[in-house]
């Protein structure tokens, strides 16, 4: 059974008028917590798609490049998400709800987030109600001011995009140290380990973006760290 046919089943307690918000008291243990990350993902997107006013083409097209969705899971996608946009639980709840479920694994969560941004960005304009949503929802999420400020480096245009702030180190750490950090860091977000600990292939996905984004730092920083520091 697919992931989208384990919604579409919870999906059918909707008729008799739950919200959908409802159903994350059933997602606490695996392979639920799969579903709900992807519920999670898909109605954060719903509602950062009215924070704008719009859901524009780009952002359909960069939603899909996160999930991988059949012809015929379509349908069950397409519910998900209106009905999000319907429900009257704010995207907090939901962040709040996913920050609670995968509290344990921080990995996963700045996954999800970066996954926000990328469709956030996907029509090119970075709207302040988009960033006042993120910046909530990371809150929410669980997740230290510095990591919101990280990501959105990584992807806003006219945001400060420096190699340094990516890694979570100062420039005047010895490069030593800061290689120390990107070992880490390639160890914790690698997607092997992902799929080792049974997290759901989107969570995979994003976690491979990630992990480019912290070579592409390190790269950076060894090209340009000053000696005096080495």
């Amino acid at each position: 059974m697919s992931i989208w046919s384990r919604i579409a089943e919870l999906l059918q307690a909707l008729a008799s008028g739950e919200a959908l918000s409802a159903i994350f008291d059933r997602l606490k243990t695996p392979p639920e917590r799969s579903v709900g990350f992807t519920i999670a993902v898909i109605s954060l997107g719903a509602k950062m798609a009215k924070a704008d006013g719009a859901v524009t083409k780009e952002e359909v097209t960069a939603f899909r490049q996160v999930f991988d969705i059949s012809a015929e899971d379509e349908e069950s996608a397409a519910r998900v998400f209106n009905l999000a946009r319907q429900d009257v639980a704010g995207f907090e709840y939901y962040a709040s709800r996913i920050g609670a479920l995968f509290a344990d694994d921080q990995d996963v969560l700045e996954n999800l987030l970066e996954g926000l941004f990328h469709i956030s960005m996907a029509d090119g304009f970075y709207h302040e109600a988009e960033n006042d949503f993120l910046k909530v929802t990371a809150e929410k999420l669980g997740l230290p001011e510095q990591v919101f400020r990280c990501i959105r480096a990584r992807y806003v245009p006219d945001a400060k995009k420096d190699p340094y702030t990516t890694l979570g180190v100062r420039p005047d750490q010895p490069l030593k140290e800061i290689r120390a950090r990107w070992r880490t860091l390639i160890r914790e977000t690698h997607p092997d380990k992902m799929i080792a600990r049974g997290l759901p292939e989107e969570a995979v996905k994003l976690a491979t973006r990630h992990l480019s984004a912290i070579n592409d730092a390190w790269d950076e920083i060894q090209a340009t760290h000053s000696e005096k520091t080495r």
